[in-house]
């Protein structure tokens, strides 16, 4: 239940500061902890278990997890208008306990169009439920301290994403149906329980309607926060790097060991944990956030460049501290780019408005997920080496283009606009 309307990002009763940043950062990781957990398990199994258990071609596969996310990434502004305007945490603990029956879902479906069905409604629930999480932070912790809070929560997402999937290994080894659907049945509790963590936090006020004439979904109108979105979106095509085209990349490519695309992504989610909080420091505002994702790319640059340099023919280990190397670089070049987008993110988003526009940056996730994997094996698995390097062109072009971005949001919030609700330019 959220309190009587107040001053937007207000929380019912008043707490001090000490209390609203540290008390509900914590119970926000400890809710993100658990559902990773699940979520971690979910990731390695669920392609090999729509395959075998559910019985579905790779082709079926692909169509509907694409569909899915696309679906999702439409959904996600409209239900996180719904967090702004009912309360986002009443919102997110509906979306986690949907998500858990979305999950659940998949324990039962046996056919491709109810595969396909269940995939919308899970993804539709992730991305509204990420939505209304971000509202949540932004309602709960003063703006000077959001990034922060966001890169500690990023660092407990992929230590329990870590740890999830390694459990799933388990259920890989097992190679059963009975250990691939407790795997699915376990995630499903794990946004049980989190939705019983996120009850724990305060209530944030919800926003009523705006003015007559004010367009419902005003992000749609954002013209500079959708060209930022759009720009965040290729920065995020690194997203399925160390999930499918590095692993093709080491096999295909160069003279590495194959358990290297293991050690590659330990060296991924363990800096990450480590080091994220630290990154995210270097913060302050607008300017020093895309000032950050510029440096992002040009080391996203340098690591497909050396990327590209372990495919020349080189030797086993050669290759393999090569690709270590770049890890490392696109690591770096990922944590700087993640801090710079939620400053700008939470930064850019009007007051009252936090859920729509968090949910419409956050279609550049679903976006990535979907277009990601065909062009990068395009880019990387068919160009090689030039491939590497138009990639690394992509995230640094789009890199130096946010700066340019956020002046014109700036701009454009700066001027005046009258009772039409048409700006005056």
């Amino acid at each position: 239940m959220t309190t009587p309307a107040g001053p937007v990002g207000t929380v019912g009763p008043a707490a001090p500061p000490a209390a609203r940043v540290g008390s509900p950062a914590r119970t926000l990781a400890l809710a993100q902890l658990t559902n990773s957990l699940g979520d971690g398990a979910f990731y390695v199994c669920s392609a090999l278990y729509f395959a075998r258990v559910v019985g579905l071609s790779p082709t079926q596969i692909g169509f509907g997890l694409t569909l899915g996310w696309a679906v999702g990434a439409v959904a996600g502004v409209p239900l996180g208008h719904l967090a702004d305007r009912r309360g986002p945490r009443g919102t997110a603990i509906l979306l986690a306990v949907a998500t858990a029956v979305a999950v659940s879902a998949f324990l039962v479906v046996r056919s491709f169009p109810l595969f396909v069905l269940a995939a919308c409604v899970y993804a539709c629930c992730q991305c509204g439920l990420t939505a209304a999480r971000q509202a949540l932070l932004a309602g709960l912790v003063d703006p000077a301290q959001r990034t922060r809070v966001r890169a500690a929560l990023q660092s407990t997402v992929n230590a329990g994403l870590a740890v999830g999937a390694a459990l799933g290994g388990i259920a890989l080894y097992l190679d059963t149906p009975r250990a691939y659907l407790t795997v699915f049945a376990v995630d499903a509790v794990s946004f049980l329980l989190a939705a019983l963590v996120l009850r724990r936090l305060p209530a944030v006020d919800a926003v009523p309607a705006g003015a007559s004439g004010e367009p419902r979904l005003a992000v749609l109108r954002d013209r500079p926060y959708a060209l930022i979105t759009l720009l965040n979106t290729v920065l995020l095509l690194y997203m399925p790097l160390f999930s499918l085209v590095i692993p093709l990349w080491i096999v295909q490519r160069t003279e590495a060991p194959r358990w290297l695309v293991s050690a590659l992504l330990v060296v991924n989610t363990v800096s990450v944990v480590l080091f994220q909080v630290r990154v995210a420091r270097r913060v302050t505002d607008l300017r020093s956030a895309a000032r950050l994702i510029r440096w992002a790319g040009a080391v996203m640059l340098v690591s497909c460049a050396v990327f590209a340099l372990s495919g020349d023919g080189r030797g086993k280990w050669t290759s393999a501290a090569i690709l270590l190397v770049a890890a490392g670089l696109q690591v770096v070049g990922e944590m700087m780019q993640a801090s710079g987008a939620w400053e700008i993110s939470f930064g850019l988003a009007p007051d009252g408005k936090q859920g729509q526009y968090q949910g419409f940056f956050g279609t550049g996730t679903a976006v990535a997920r979907m277009l990601g994997p065909l062009l990068l094996t395009t880019l990387v698995i068919g160009w090689g080496a030039p491939g590497w390097l138009v990639l690394g062109g992509l995230f640094l072009g789009a890199a130096c283009a946010v700066g340019p971005a956020v002046r014109w949001a700036e701009r454009d919030r700066a001027t005046p606009v009258p009772a039409n609700g048409v700006s005056i330019h």
